[in-house]
């Protein structure tokens, strides 16, 4: 530890201040307000931030700016603690109950981060932490946080180390967001278009024209009022699934138990399973509430929640199940990927939204208005082709998943080490053979190697 000491936060950055205290009126056209329960595993929720006014967005930020290479941390409720680096040169939004650390440059505000997920950063984050309920920081707090602390070759170093697992990490979001726009951009072409390809004319190669443009025959569909082309078919999603059920309602565990879902885990059509909690869940109907590959997993609770929905593509561990929050949607085989986009595009998530009961506090999807959800049913070899392709899109973004889940496990075990001198950057260079270059192809093998060499 000789080579690193603790500073007070205040005097390392240029200025600690927070967000707005005040809850500026919410408008349809204007300015995202991100507070903190939009700071969620190291990405901001734009997708459930209010919008506020151009001049309610131009007060706050005479104070709170928000600018690249700003550390931006959630200071009150249950993400209490979570940060997020701000690395764009537009920054579009205010912020309120959140606090601000205006690092300066780009290696300030990745180290600040790492420490900040850090075991060390983490406790002394525990230690200011107030209230019990409703847990909270306070500005004077973070302003008197002890930050660990080294020269500026050894931080470039550790930070280089880190931030190259994340970068794959982040190759991988963009790779997988973007076969998944592709597929999207197929089903809507084909699905809501109609403009799926023909048969190939006779003794011709390839496929032939779109259907609905090149004149293929539609018919009314009194169910969906409107034109469908001919020989599909419309059912209710009831008649369609061999499963429709929520979830369990569990007393939840420290640390064993089984892993549950919940509505935090789904999100921008994906499961973060770091978001999971573990129960003690023997219930004799265990088996029905199992998720498996290619279910659909659908929020159904929760102003702003409600309605999002992932696609299993793979189970981390043998037995996972969900709360009572969140919907299991269990397709035929057959149907399970046209299932996965009628929910996942706009019009049908509105839809979804429109089935809204309670509150205003708190809104509701039940058994039976998922089970009324009319889904267009095509030829089953139009189905087939479609799966052809989706299938193994499926596969390789199960690929890049699994690969960020072992990347983001060797990141953290490798960040408290690294951070309190407990190994060597030289040592990490020496055991990944070749430097960097082994992590960033994602060779999660690397850590078997490392907790074993070093």
């Amino acid at each position: 530890m000789s080579n690193f000491y603790l500073s007070i936060a205040s005097a390392l950055y240029d200025s600690i201040t927070d967000g707005t205290h005040d809850s500026p009126k919410t408008v349809s056209i204007g300015k995202k307000l991100i507070t903190s329960k939009h700071i969620k595993g190291g990405e901001i929720d734009f997708a459930t931030a209010n919008l506020i006014s151009t001049e309610d967005f131009e007060f706050i930020n005479k104070r709170s700016k928000v600018d690249k290479w700003d550390v931006i941390i959630s200071m009150i409720g249950e993400y209490c603690g979570f940060c997020y680096i701000e690395r764009n040169d537009v920054i579009d939004y205010a912020i309120k109950n959140v606090g601000l650390f205006k690092t300066g440059i780009e290696l300030e505000a990745k180290w600040l981060y790492y420490y900040l997920n850090s075991q060390a950063g983490k406790q002394y984050l525990k230690k200011i932490r107030l209230g019990s309920s409703q847990p909270y920081l306070s500005l004077g707090g973070l302003r008197s946080l002890p930050i660990l602390n080294c020269d500026a070759h050894l931080k470039k170093s550790i930070v280089k180390i880190l931030s190259s697992l994340d970068s794959k990490i982040e190759l991988n979001n963009r790779i997988n967001a973007e076969l998944e726009a592709m597929a999207k951009t197929i089903y809507d072409y084909w699905f809501v278009q109609f403009d799926f390809p023909t048969p190939s004319p006779s003794g011709r190669a390839g496929v032939g024209l779109p259907y609905k443009s090149s004149g293929g025959k539609m018919v009314w569909n009194e169910d969906l009022k409107r034109e469908i082309p001919e020989g599909w078919e419309v059912h209710s999603l009831s008649n369609l699934c061999s499963l429709i059920s929520r979830g369990i309602s569990p007393k939840y565990l420290e640390m064993h138990g089984v892993c549950v879902l919940n509505q935090k885990c789904i999100r921008d059509n994906k499961i973060d399973f770091s978001f999971s909690r573990r129960h003690d869940y023997k219930a004799k109907d265990a088996t029905k509430r199992q998720i498996k590959k290619y279910d659909l997993l659908v929020n159904s609770t929760g102003v702003g929640t409600l309605g999002r929905v992932a696609i299993v593509k793979w189970i981390p561990e043998d037995f996972i199940t969900v709360d009572s929050h969140v919907t299991i949607v269990r397709a035929n085989e057959k149907l399970i990927d046209q299932l996965y986009f009628v929910f996942s595009l706009v019009h049908k998530q509105k839809e979804i939204e429109g089935f809204s009961l309670g509150s205003t506090g708190q809104v509701e999807l039940s058994r039976s208005q998922l089970d009324s959800i009319k889904v267009i049913v095509p030829n089953t070899k139009l189905q087939n082709t479609f799966r052809s392709f989706y299938a193994p899109t499926i596969q390789k973004m199960a690929i890049c998943e699994i690969e960020n889940q072992q990347l983001s496990n060797l990141r953290d075990w490798l960040l408290p080490m690294l951070m309190n001198g407990q190994v060597t950057v030289g040592k990490v260079y020496e055991q990944m053979e070749g430097g960097l270059g082994m992590v960033a192809e994602g060779d999660v093998e690397c850590k078997k190697d490392l907790k074993e060499k070093v």
